[in-house]
Formats: structure tokens, C-alpha cells, sequence
């Protein structure tokens, strides 16, 4: 063979075995580049987040950017319990990874079967209040789920439009919140905006604050009695707690279409200026203490009987809880971002009460709120949000009850004495 030839039969070759080693060397290098770009997990996370779920999509984006491996596909409660979300997916056994649960039984029981993960070890459950945590143990003393916030209702005001009733003094009972709801009215203001589109927003604060006045505040061991059935609601005192509600409606003190208004309604009649109450949570405090072109100011419920001490609500705020499924070391890892770094993405547009011991990073939250919870934390009696200790299926039968009651389809006894029935039925099938 000629030296021209050699040479060029050298050439050939030499560019062979370089492209067989790139062919060889490409399905490796792709697999890297695939296994990098694409997660190797996806949890579902199923969550109650009426007030922000742009902030829910924007964690969940951020933890994937820390843990390329984990993709969190965000999906929303709807309608107006968490409960209401739950039940279908456990029935068709297709529940998410992680989810967001009330400290209630119904909750607690769904952790004694084993349906979710206990999260003792979880760094988020250390952190979590010391005062918040016996609301997530279930009487196996299992731990089911970490806290939102600290939740309190209470009754925020557009001080301008209390200057101009000419109102100095806030109402301390409910005889003197009436009187206010008169003024406001003779003075050309819609007095308080309410959800009759949206029950949930009614059973968190006059419900239950109703609840707490009238039945926690003669019945200190209120909570084993609901478990057994033992406790009487079928009381005129009960009966009450519905027809303040529809006594307030009654007597034109709030917004024309009440029964229509849903919950980002209810918010933007305030703090556009339309009403000059909303009786609300702490977890929107974000928006209502920014209204537009006023101050606000917040106060006590004033639930009480003339003579007779106040009864505050304050609890837990609905939490999370990861489900015993393939992906739940993954989805522990999400919880343990969403409550950790992740938590300033959402508290800071809520301005709510954290429940942590410690926060990674400044939090915002609104000193007349902070100053709240100080003080309702320190009464010697308090009652709970609804959601906390109803049992699921009366939590779902509240909700239209409340709406019938507006409506004059049921008369406050008649919904008092649903109510009763509702809890003590639940109390023969469920307690042990």
C-alpha cells in the first residue's frame, strides 16, 4: 500500500473511531442532561388557599428550583369546607401527597387509620407553638399535621366612617354592638358585610363566636361532651347563635344581595369602602387592614350577654398534612419547605400570626393584629373555630343550615335542634 494510501486509510479510520466514541459518549450525556431537566417525582399537593394561591404556586415553584428531582403539582379545595374536599378522594382512595387538613376529629381519626403520616420527626412540628399542638394530636398521641397560622375572628372597622356616626366609645355586648349597627345606618353606611354566598365566613365568626358566649362559656368540658354526645344544643341558647345572625340581616344592617356575596366579594365590599365592619379571620388581615383611602381598627366580637364577660375565639389555623402514599418522603420534603423557607412567600402577603417558635427570615404582621392575639390568648375562657371541633359531616350540614336560617327557611330553634340531632349522630357512630 502506497504511503498516499496508508495516510488516507489512516484519516478514515481515525474519523471513525472518533464518531463511534461520540455515538457511544451522546446516550449517556443525554440521559444526565434528561434526568437533570426532568423531576424523577411529582406530588400532588391539594390545598385551601381561598386568600392565596398565587403564593401557593410560587413556593411550590421555588422548592422544585432547590429540588430538581421533585415537581409539585398544585390543585385547590373548593366549596366551603376542607372536609368536603377530602372525603371523595378517600372514597375513590385517590388522595393527593400532601393536603391540607383542620385540627379536628375527623382528621385525627383519618391519622389513627393510618391514612396519614405522622409527623413527629418533622422539623416543622418542633417548630411548631407548644399551645398549637395539642389541637394536631390524635388521642393515640399521634402527630397529624402542623398549623397555618394562628387563627382568631374578629370584627375589623373603617375608623373614618365610626368618626362620622359619631361613634367614640366600641360596643363591649351585643346590645351596644346593635346600637352601633343603628348609628352607622341613620348615618348612610352599610354596617357589616355579610357572606351569606360564602357560610363558611358566617360560621367562623358569628357562630362561632355565638358558640363560645352561649354554650363554651357554661360547659367547661364542652369538647369531651360534643365527642360523646352528651352535650344538650337542643337549647334556647343555641337557638340564639342563629337568630343573632338573622337579626343583623333582619334589621337591614347589611350589604342589598347578602345571600349572594361570596368571599373575595365579601373582602373588596370592605375595603373598597362599601361597609363599615366585616367580621373576619386573622389569616386576611392582609387585605383588610389596607383599605382603600381609610384606617382600620379591629375589636372584639362583642357576642356577649350585658353583665356578662366576653368568650374570645382563637385556635389553630387550617394546617397540612402529608398521606400515606408512595411519595410521602417526597411530599414530607415539601412541608418541610412550605412551612420553612417557603413561609414568607404566603405570610407576608397574610399578615398572619406565625405558628412557629422560630421563622426563617422577617415576617410582616399588622401590630393591631399581633396586639389581638396577645390579648385573646390571655382570656381565662375561649372557645375554638367551628372548624376544630364540629364533626365533619356536622361541619357540611352547618354551612346551609346557616343559609336557611337567612334565608327564613328554618327558624333558629329548628336549626338548633338540627344541629343537636347532627352532633349526637355523629357521636353514636364514631365514639369509642
Amino acid at each position: 500500500m502506497g504511503k498516499d494510501k496508508i495516510s488516507q486509510f489512516t484519516r478514515s479510520l481515525a474519523w471513525l473511531v472518533c464518531m463511534c466514541s461520540l455515538v457511544a459518549c451522546k446516550p449517556e450525556n443525554s440521559t444526565l442532561t434528561a434526568a437533570h431537566a426532568a423531576p424523577q417525582t411529582t406530588i400532588t399537593a391539594l390545598v385551601w388557599a381561598p386568600d392565596w394561591p398565587e403564593e401557593m404556586h410560587r413556593i411550590a415553584a421555588e422548592f422544585t428550583k432547590l429540588n430538581p428531582d421533585i415537581r409539585v403539582n398544585v390543585q385547590f379545595m373548593i366549596g366551603n369546607s376542607v372536609e368536603e374536599n377530602i372525603k371523595p378522594r378517600l372514597a375513590s382512595h385517590n388522595l393527593p401527597d400532601l393536603m391540607s387538613v383542620n385540627p379536628n376529629p375527623y382528621a385525627a381519626e383519618l391519622a389513627d387509620q393510618r391514612v396519614l403520616v405522622d409527623l413527629s420527626d418533622t422539623v416543622a412540628w418542633g417548630n411548631m407553638l407548644t399551645s398549637l399542638k395539642d389541637d394536631w394530636t390524635t388521642r393515640h398521641n399521634k402527630h397529624f399535621g402542623v398549623g397555618g397560622g394562628v387563627a382568631a375572628t374578629l370584627i375589623y372597622y373603617n375608623k373614618s366612617m365610626f368618626e362620622q356616626a359619631g361613634i367614640r366609645v366600641l360596643p363591649t355586648n351585643f346590645r351596644e354592638f346593635l346600637a352601633v349597627c343603628e348609628k352607622l345606618k341613620k348615618a348612610g353606611f352599610i354596617p357589616i358585610m355579610w357572606n351569606g354566598g360564602f357560610p363558611n365566613t358566617l360560621a367562623n365568626g358569628p357562630f362561632s363566636f355565638g358558640f363560645a358566649n352561649n354554650v363554651v362559656a357554661h360547659n367547661p368540658d364542652w369538647k369531651s361532651k360534643i365527642a360523646d354526645g352528651s352535650l344538650d344544643l337542643n337549647t334556647p341558647e343555641v337557638a340564639d347563635i342563629f337568630a343573632k345572625i338573622k337579626l343583623i340581616a333582619r334589621r337591614g344592617y347589611v350589604q342589598p344581595g347578602y345571600m349572594k356575596t361570596n368571599y373575595d366579594e365579601g373582602i373588596r365590599l370592605f375595603t373598597d369602602g362599601k361597609t363599615a365592619m366585616a367580621f373576619q379571620g386573622t389569616w386576611a388581615a392582609g387585605l383588610l387592614m389596607n383599605g382603600k383611602g381609610f384606617h382600620t381598627g379591629v375589636f372584639m366580637p362583642p357576642w356577649n350577654a350585658p353583665g356578662k364577660a366576653v368568650v374570645p375565639v382563637i385556635g389553630s389555623e387550617t394546617g397540612f398534612a402529608v398521606c400515606e402514599t408512595p411519595n410521602k418522603r417526597a411530599a414530607v420534603r415539601f412541608l418541610e419547605f412550605l412551612l420553612g423557607k417557603g413561609f414568607l412567600i404566603q405570610q407576608n402577603k397574610r399578615h398572619n400570626i406565625s405558628p412557629f417558635k422560630v421563622v426563617q427570615g422577617a415576617t410582616v404582621s399588622d401590630p393591631q393584629i399581633v396586639a389581638y392575639i396577645d390579648a385573646a390568648s390571655k382570656y381565662p375562657v375561649a372557645g375554638s373555630p367551628y372548624y376544630s371541633f364540629l364533626p365533619a359531616n356536622t361541619i357540611e350540614m352547618l354551612h346551609p343550615l346557616i343559609q336557611d336560617v337567612l334565608f327564613g327557611k328554618v327558624s333558629p330553634r329548628q336549626a338548633a335542634k338540627s344541629l343537636d340531632a347532627s352532633i349526637k349522630d355523629e357521636a353514636t357512630k364514631n365514639y369509642k
